[in-house]
Formats: structure tokens, sequence, C-alpha cells
């Protein structure tokens, strides 16, 4: 969605596309007038019923698509049965607990004039909390698949009254190992429900997914399939991979930059470069799968806030990260599978903002740039970034002093883990 954007016309607004009076409240409440393609498209068929597959990039607002009619679904909310208690009628799964957050926040927010109670299910934290939702009864759950599937061995939640399942990021799940998981947490939904699934890539095996578990699907794609956002400028540089961390210092200094995703392809390389980040005087944090929870979810908090200005991911970790303002996505490592390309730099050039994306490329990364250019078509001007003299080997990866005429970094605001 766009944010406060100007009115059109009734046939471009949201009053048009059928959600129910509290869902258009929430939606004007949260500074939204006008939907963004894929909502356009697949609101309508999803209000009246269908199956739907959607297949659109990160940042088009998908999340919202399938939210509200998700949500106008569920309502009016039936009596209550005994204290309160409602069984659970919408199910999201998503890959990651980041974007099972997200996906919360987003129902919370747009579902806030609507009463329908909702709870993010996920590992790394304790189930006593997640317990106590069940307990209590919940619409609407949003969960990741393997502490999902713990609750449903104890017994401690029950998806029989399911009438929406969502399945989000299907192709990423399917990246992760979680296909056969999602096919069991599936089965424990009733065979007559709406099954919503949303992929920013269509793989066979998501294909055969769909087609497994869906009823005469509308399709509905929303860009081409393998590109990045048309909004995002792409650029690739080459350099050694001793000189990579003097290469995004560099970098850091000279570009207009605002909020910074930096990918690496490790844990121990994400710390060590959020920690050398610091030294050289840029606010920032690490978030990847060895972080506890409460620490990722500051992280991420403390980067939206704009406390932390650069932080440094894996993919895995990444996954779910909604923040609009990033002016840039930085590949510390060139990803090696093309999907994670898109992935990554989607993060940035978000609802038709303009976004930046860089990718360094070593030596030995050249293949997988090669496997990008053919997933995306593309092809990329290989250069070294203007004006980054590389420091002499000798001195070691990343130990290059700054360049004398390099100003200070500005970055204002309390450094994450100093407040």
């Amino acid at each position: 969605m766009s944010p406060r954007a100007p009115l059109r016309n009734k046939m471009n607004t949201f009053n048009a596309l059928g959600l129910s009076e509290p869902l258009i409240r929430g939606v004007l409440e949260a500074g939204y007038t006008t939907p963004s393609p894929i909502q356009a498209a697949a609101i309508p068929p999803a209000l009246a019923g269908r199956d739907l597959t959607g297949v659109a990039q990160t940042g088009t607002g998908k999340t919202a698509a399938f939210v509200l009619p998700m949500l106008d679904r569920l309502l009016p909310i039936p009596p209550a049965r005994g204290k309160g208690w409602r069984p659970v009628r919408a199910l999201v799964v998503a890959p990651t607990r980041e974007l099972a957050l997200q996906v919360d926040e987003s129902v919370r927010t747009y579902g806030r004039f609507t009463g329908l109670r909702s709870a993010a299910v996920y590992g790394g934290v304790s189930p006593h909390t997640q317990l106590r939702h069940f307990r209590r009864g919940v619409d609407i759950v949003i969960a990741t698949p393997g502490r999902l599937l713990d609750h449903l061995s104890q017994g401690a939640v029950d998806l029989s009254k399911v009438e929406v399942l969502v399945l989000d990021e299907a192709d990423r799940m399917f990246d992760m190992g979680f296909i056969h998981d999602v096919r069991r947490i599936v089965a424990a939904t009733p065979a007559r429900r709406q099954t919503l699934l949303y992929s920013a890539t269509m793989p066979p095996a998501i294909h055969a997914l769909a087609a497994s578990i869906q009823r005469e699907p509308e399709l509905v794609e929303v860009g081409e399939r393998r590109n990045p956002a048309s909004t995002v400028t792409q650029r690739v540089y080459r350099v050694a991979q001793d000189q990579k961390v003097d290469l995004l210092l560099h970098v850091l200094r000279r570009e207009p930059v605002e909020n910074v995703l930096v990918f690496s392809r490790t844990k121990h390389r994400a710390d060590r470069l959020a920690r050398r980040l610091e030294q050289s005087g840029f606010a920032s944090a690490a978030i990847h799968s060895n972080r506890s929870q409460n620490q990722r979810q500051r992280a991420l908090a403390a980067f939206k806030d704009g406390d932390v200005r650069v932080l440094v991911a894996t993919d895995i970790a990444a996954r779910g990260i909604d923040v609009y303002g990033i002016s840039h996505v930085i590949n510390f490592d060139t990803p090696n599978q093309a999907e994670d390309y898109i992935h990554r730099i989607g993060r940035t050039g978000r609802a038709e903002a303009k976004g930046e994306a860089l990718t360094f490329v070593a030596g030995d990364e050249e293949g997988y740039l090669r496997d990008i250019e053919r997933h995306t078509g593309l092809r990329f001007e290989r250069a070294g970034y203007p004006g980054f003299t590389p420091a002499p080997a000798v001195q070691g990866a990343g130990s290059a002093p700054r360049p004398a005429e390099a100003p200070r970094p500005r970055y204002g605001g309390r450094r994450y883990g100093r407040r």
C-alpha cells in the first residue's frame, strides 16, 4: 500500500474492494488510502471465497493482500462458548519468527476495530505464553512450522475449525526444508477451507504443493517472477575477498545512506562485521539464528527506530524484516542462490520508494553472479567502486586505515546495546 497516497477515483480506493467497515477504518487509521496492485487484484477474489495463489515480490504489499480478506471472512465474530473461549478459525504459516511477528502486527493494525484475537507462535521462546493464548481462545494463529507442530503433537491447539489457511512465502519454506511439515499442518485442517498461498517464485515443488491443497485457485501475479522491483537500482563491484570490509566502510562513508541492510553468508562473519562497523563509528547490530529471540527483536526494533543504522544479517534471519525506508541493501557476500538475491534486494525499494542494491563480488563468487544474471535476465557491469583504492594486501583483511579525506560518519542517536 502507498502510505497517505492521494485519493484518485473510487475504483482505486479500499472502499471499492468490498471490505467490511471496521477494516476500512483500520486501513485508514494506519494511513493508507490506495491499494497496491497485488492488493487490488487479490482482495476481491479472496473476499469471494476463492482459493488463491499470489505471486509477488517482497515489498509489494502482499501481507495486507491476504490479511484483509482473512479478517473480513471471520466477521462477524460468533458468540463465545464458555468464558470467552474461541476456536482457531484462521491459520497463517510463515517460514520465520520475524515474518510471523510481522504478519501478527499487520493483523492487529488492520483488525484493531474488529475485536478479533490473534497470537504469534514460534520457537526460541517459552511456549507457556502461547499455551495461555490457546486456552483463552484465539481467532487467528500465525505460526512457524516447527513450533506449531510441537503444539499439535501435544494436543495444545485444535485446527479442526480453521476456515482460512494462508501459506506465506511458500518458496522460502521449501528452501528451508519445511515442505513436509507444512503438509502435516495442512492435513490437520478441514478439507473444506479457503487456502491462500503466496510466494515470490513458483518452482515446480510449489506448483505441486498448490495443486494438492487448493481447489481451482485463482492465480494473481504482479510483476515478473524473476526480476526485482523496478525501483531498485542494482550495482555490482569487483573486490578481493580480503578487501571487502574496507570497501564496505568506504561505501558507507560515500553513499547517501539512511538505513542499511548488509547481508553476510555466515553467522560468524555477521558478528565480526557488526563489531568492526561499531569500532569504525557506525551504530550497528547483527541478526542471525544464533541470537536469542529477545536479542533479534531488540536489534530489529533498534533498526526500525533509527538507533541502529546498519543491520548485518544472514538470509534466514532477514526473512520477514519489513522496514520501510531502507535506502541500501549491500550484499557483502554474493548470494549463492539466485532466489536469495531477489529476496535480499527486495528489502529496499519497497512501496514504490527508490532503493539501492550493491553486490560485492570476489573472484571465487563470479559463478554465483552468472547464475543471478541467468535467473533475472540481467547483465551486470563489473567494475571497481569509484574512488576506492585497495589497501596493500600485507595489511590483512579489513585492516586498512580510513582514507585521509574520508569524513567521520554523522550517524546520530543512541547505539544499540548502550541504552
